[in-house]
């Protein structure tokens, strides 16, 4: 018989992205998304696997307290929400997505550089007040010109 695997999801997920775990056979997927920290340490000790985002502080003690913790998957970039020392400590993994929202990130620049070449937050407020200057958000072309993109993490 298959090892039977459970797994706490303990921040919002895309649908999309726990579909797997959801369709395997031998694991069980909780999704609380409502814990309050002293909650999560209750109830941690039942589960092989914990999901999270940035909410869920994955602390010391709640890994203390997951005595059956084997991994915490982190489905985002950074770790800075995990006690990764205590996680090393009490012998469980710590993975992360670090290209997960690469994508999404390059959108966004792409986006934020957008409008503020043609002004658009001004020219949003401007018409929510009522008001509507065409000539005061005129911006500027991007085509042939040359940009840098720093990215800080």
């Amino acid at each position: 018989m298959a090892e039977h695997f459970r797994v706490l999801v303990s921040d919002s997920m895309s649908k999309t992205g726990l579909a797997p775990l959801l369709a395997a056979p031998n694991i069980e997927v909780d999704v609380r998304t409502d814990l309050t920290p002293q909650q999560l340490i209750e109830i941690i000790p039942h589960y092989d696997a914990l999901l999270v985002r940035s909410s869920t502080q994955v602390t010391a003690e709640v890994l203390r307290a997951g005595v059956r913790l084997r991994v915490v998957g982190r489905a985002g970039v950074g770790v800075d929400n995990i006690d990764v020392d205590a996680a090393t400590q009490a012998g469980v993994i710590v993975v992360n997505a670090p290209t997960g929202n690469v994508v999404a990130a390059a959108e966004h620049t792409i986006a934020m550089l957008m409008a503020l070449a043609r002004h658009i937050p001004q020219a949003d407020a401007h018409v929510r007040a009522g008001l509507w200057k065409r000539n005061q958000f005129m911006g500027v072309e991007v085509r042939g010109k040359t940009l840098g993109a720093i990215g800080l993490g």
